[in-house]
């Protein structure tokens, strides 16, 4: 018996001490690349986050840990390590930036610099993120990407304008507009490069980044890089999109029993007597008011669904080919937009042609050319007017939410006079637009490394901008009674004499 309480002592003690060796105390020390120590980071044993600790002033750390266990040793902009302790009580580790973080270059108006080293006020989007976004405009792709750029839209069509405000938001005569410079070179605007063409898009928003734009780029500059060709085999990509986009909702309008009820109550306001109404307002249009109920079982135009009813839909996409040796790199591109609104008659098309070539006779030599093309037709005049109008009075959304439910026969005609209004359908009809516009950009540069770090470089470019622009002003439009007005003053009709 009491052998065998020896040996269950033994085993016991046994056991404890091999629980007892299979957890250390393990020290060591962190520090960057440069020797400083690293104030703050994390040492987690691997599998169990609950285990853990941070360095201290010295960069330096203590935990406990199984022997045969694994830490991870991280910092913010710092590349995690994963070190096997194998028994080891101490160790020392070097942590290296994190080059996705760090090391991203950034392309500024002095040429480009790693992002950890701007001082000035940048904001970057790269071709990811824009592409992400199959709509008309790269304007619009970019929206609520870049902190501190505001954009904002006039209305919902395809070519709708677009607005970006990095500077001068609180100007009230002056033009706000940003400088546009693409690939080195100002152009008035980015509307007609299509999403798939940009690598990278970058906005310089204060005094220090904007400096060498002078007075140009007091509004901000707005940097656009294309993509170009990349050494290597020829790579051929295509991409498509379809979609199809309806109204998400309509708003409430009145039934036309509702109407006429509302009519006959502005009827007695304007007879000024509360029992009595204005027969030129309300009888004469409407009929008695003992009939108002008949109105009940009128079917009211839903001038919503006649106008912004309709189905869309977007069509886009693009075939690039790029390649080239160590020599010479080139890039093509061609895109197609078809975008068909949800309102009657807007329809937008565009394609786009671009080419991108470069060529390094030797190491000190490069030589860059790029052509871009664009073609766009635009049809219909929007559902609001435009900048250059000075009437809203066809404003197509306002005829939408205010025109009778119903056709009255002083109304024959589709306007009414009295609230300048027109029959929301008649309205689109008769404001009939057809807007052709062509593009033509071409760069080309020299660039000579004289010596290391010293480059000379001359650049050339060419813009060429063709528009044509279809109005058709029908006659319920403001011009066609603008006109008719002015040829009433100047040409009176003549009095019979007796």
């Amino acid at each position: 018996m009491r052998n065998m309480r020896a040996l269950l002592l033994m085993i016991f003690a046994a056991l404890t001490l091999s629980v007892s060796a299979q957890t250390i105390t393990l020290n060591g020390n962190v520090k960057d690349t440069s020797g400083e120590p690293i104030i703050g980071a994390s040492i987690v044993e691997k599998g169990n986050t609950t285990n853990g600790t941070i360095t201290d002033l010295d960069g330096n750390f203590s935990l406990k840990v199984p022997s045969n266990a694994s830490v991870l040793i991280s910092y913010i902009g710092m590349k995690t390590q994963e070190i096997a302790i194998k028994g080891k009580s101490k160790i020392e580790v070097t942590l290296s930036d994190d080059a996705k973080a760090l090391e991203e270059v950034v392309v500024i108006g002095y040429g480009t610099a790693k992002r950890k080293d701007l001082t000035g006020s940048v904001a970057s989007v790269n071709a990811d993120a824009i592409a992400a976004v199959p709509v008309a405009s790269v304007v619009e792709a970019i929206t609520g990407k870049m902190a501190g750029v505001q954009i904002t839209t006039t209305e919902g069509s395809p070519d709708a304008e677009m607005k970006i405000r990095v500077r001068g938001g609180g100007s009230i005569t002056g033009d706000n507009t940003p400088l546009f410079i693409v690939d080195g070179f100002p152009v008035e605007s980015i509307t007609d490069i299509p999403a798939s063409d940009i690598e990278d898009m970058t906005v310089l928003k204060d005094a220090s980044s904007t400096a060498i734009y002078g007075s140009r780029g007091a509004n901000g500059v707005i940097i656009v890089t294309t993509k170009g060709g990349k050494e290597g085999k020829i790579s051929v990509n295509y991409n498509a999109y379809y979609s199809w986009k309806k109204m998400t909702k309509q708003l409430n309008t009145l039934s036309s029993g509702d109407y006429a009820r509302w009519q006959y109550e502005l009827a007695m306001l304007n007879s000024g007597k509360y029992d009595e109404i204005n027969p030129d307002d309300y009888t004469k249009v409407l009929g008695n008011y003992q009939d108002i109920d008949l109105y009940d079982n009128v079917e009211a135009n839903n001038w919503q669904d006649q106008v912004f009813g309709r189905t869309g839909h977007t069509f886009n996409h693009n075939i690039s080919i790029s390649g080239g040796s160590d020599k010479t790199k080139f890039s093509f591109n061609y895109a197609h937009m078809d975008d068909k609104a949800i309102m009657l008659g807007s329809d937008f098309k565009r394609d786009n042609l671009s080419l991108k070539l470069n060529h390094k006779p030797n190491k000190r030599v490069s030589l860059d050319f790029s052509a871009r093309f664009s073609n766009t037709k635009i049809s219909g005049a929007g559902a609001n007017e435009s900048k250059k109008e000075v009437s809203s009075a066809d404003s197509r959304m306002k005829n939408v939410m205010i025109y009778t439910p119903f056709n009255f026969t002083d109304l024959s005609d589709g306007y009414d006079p009295e609230l300048q209004l027109t029959n929301p359908v008649v309205s689109v009809t008769d404001n009939d637009r057809i807007q052709d516009r062509q593009t033509f950009n071409y760069n080309g540069s020299f660039t000579w490394e004289v010596i290391d770090n010293l480059k000379l470089k001359t650049e050339f470019g060419l813009d060429y901008y063709y528009g044509k622009d279809n109005r058709f002003y029908g006659p319920t439009t403001y011009k066609s009674r603008e006109y008719s007005w002015k040829f009433q003053q100047t040409c009176p009709p003549a009095s019979n004499s007796s």
